[in-house]
């Protein structure tokens, strides 16, 4: 019989497709698991197993009713990584332990480990996001970032430079936490918002994998445009990484530090740093792959997707070398010019005609509602180059993306009488 792996993922989109291919041109049975409702019967026609993240119990019992074994689990995205370690330890395979995937997804927990292990934070403290506000303020340096205890994708995340400023980017997170979308979560980390200070510097980061707490480096990004606030939307990584060979060294140390400090044994880890003043400061590290369609940009032995190395690594596949396929490569995640209703875009074969650009994916929906930073959570779609050097694809995706013309219709709001 083909070995079956778990795919869990908060939603069925364009990310979880992907594993679900490449599990099958891998000759492996995919076995999909989402957070759903389970009065409707199969209600996409997927035959997921039905989850409900907000309680782990439940998924285990959900899981075990369905009768399906597996040989692996994967989980795609933040969110359904604490469900996917409850359930591979339920099994008895391998994965990160529970308690280091909730503590990594908690900005704050996860601070407190990486200090404990002496590394390099900035100063940090959390506050209610309800009644918090007098605390904050009055304990508040500048500048300093807000950001929500949750949240991924640097949504919420806001850099203050005053009181008057740091009063109402607090205000502003607290209504993101008040969305319906984000209370559904019952999550007790969106209870809090984090106060950290600012570090100056250049961020980078790294896809690894993890194997018996040893953390095997696939990729280091660079980010080429600056990520200094007030919020920090991320466009572009390129690789292979342009910083000289010590501060690579230096960055895989602090990353394979913060897997120690967390607790992370097997599976991906993907990682955010700042070399700045003093060395690397850590940002963060999710028990989870690069989000998005990002992983296109990386390849290895001339065609192994990442996807593919992370299946096999769940299923006990040997890995063999895995060889970064180069030169260069790199991808942009489209930023959303402005709030709106996406209407279309124009200029894609322009777009694609600019050389080194190998592709291009627009991921809005015509007529959907989206939101720019810090209360949006997404992107137009992905721009991708290949090259001779890092630079060079990162100047292809410029000139693609100013040959995009973005169409939206402004929202406006609704009065009520």
């Amino acid at each position: 019989m083909p070995k079956r792996v778990l795919i869990v993922a908060s939603k069925l989109g364009y990310q979880t497709r992907v594993f679900a291919e490449a599990a099958e041109a891998m000759g492996l049975e995919p076995v999909m698991a989402t957070d759903r409702c389970t009065r409707l019967d199969d209600p996409w026609g997927d035959h997921a197993i039905p989850l409900k993240f907000s309680d782990l119990d439940v998924s285990i019992r959900r899981f075990q009713a369905a009768g399906r074994r597996v040989d692996g689990v994967v989980a795609v995205g933040d969110r359904p990584t604490p469900v996917a370690a409850a359930i591979a330890g339920h099994l008895g395979l391998l994965f990160h332990p529970l308690a280091a995937v909730e503590t990594a997804r908690n900005k704050f927990l996860a601070r407190e480990r990486y200090k404990a292990a002496g590394m390099l934070v900035p100063s940090y403290f959390r506050v209610p996001a309800a009644t918090g506000l007098d605390e904050a303020l009055s304990r508040a340096t500048y500048p300093c970032v807000l950001k929500p205890l949750g949240l991924s994708g640097s949504r919420g995340v806001i850099r203050t430079g005053d009181a008057v400023e740091f009063r109402r980017a607090f205000e502003r997170i607290r209504s993101i936490l008040a969305l319906p979308e984000i209370r559904q979560m019952r999550d007790e980390s969106d209870e809090f918002i984090q106060v950290e200070s600012y570090i100056d510097g250049r961020e980078y980061a790294l896809e690894g994998l993890a194997s018996g707490g040893r953390l095997r480096t696939l990729a280091i990004f660079d980010k080429p445009d600056p990520l200094e606030g007030p919020f920090f939307e991320e466009t572009i990584y390129a690789t292979p990484s342009t910083a000289p060979p010590e501060l690579q060294q230096a960055i895989r140390e602090t990353v394979q530090q913060a897997v120690s400090a967390l607790g992370l044994t097997f599976g991906p880890v993907h990682a955010e740093v700042r070399a700045g003043a003093g060395g690397v400061w850590i940002l963060e590290v999710a028990a989870r792959p690069i989000g998005g369609l990002c992983a296109k940009a990386l390849s290895f032995d001339g065609g192994t997707s990442l996807e593919t190395v992370i299946l096999r690594h769940a299923t006990g596949e040997p890995l063999g070398g895995l060889h970064l396929d180069g030169p260069a490569s790199a991808v942009m995640m489209i930023p959303i010019p402005h709030s709106g209703i996406y209407r279309g875009v124009e200029g894609q074969q322009d777009a694609l005609a600019v050389a080194g650009v190998t592709g291009l994916e627009i991921t809005a929906k015509e007529g959907q509602e989206l939101k720019t930073l810090p209360e949006g959570s997404s992107y137009l779609g992905f721009l991708f180059a290949k090259g001779a050097s890092s630079s060079g694809t990162v100047q292809s995706l410029k000139e693609a993306h100013a040959k995009l013309r973005f169409d939206f219709a402004t929202t406006l709001a609704v009065s009520r009488a």
